[in-house]
């Protein structure tokens, strides 16, 4: 377990060793999601890709038919899985 200290600013800094077990890297930003009885879960937040993202990586992969739902659907989760890996 790590402790960390709170400045008068109310900020805290997180050790090296931390955001390396959360895979966060210079630039990168976090997540703290506020649980019950005053807990908190601290995650790598996870990139959100853009529409103009998906429609682009979607026009690569149709040329120009049109798709089922269920194509759609299917196309939009390997976007969300490409989006993970960067």
């Amino acid at each position: 377990m790590t402790t960390l200290t709170v400045t008068s600013r109310g900020q805290v800094t997180f050790r090296k060793e931390v955001l390396q077990h959360l895979g966060v890297q210079p630039g990168q930003k976090v997540r703290l999601d506020l649980l019950p009885d005053g807990r908190a879960e601290l995650s790598a937040d996870q990139p959100q890709g853009s529409w103009r993202e998906l429609a682009d990586f979607m026009k690569g992969r149709t040329n120009g038919a049109r798709l089922t739902i269920e194509q759609i659907a299917a196309l939009t989760a390997e976007a969300g899985a490409d989006a993970g890996r960067t």
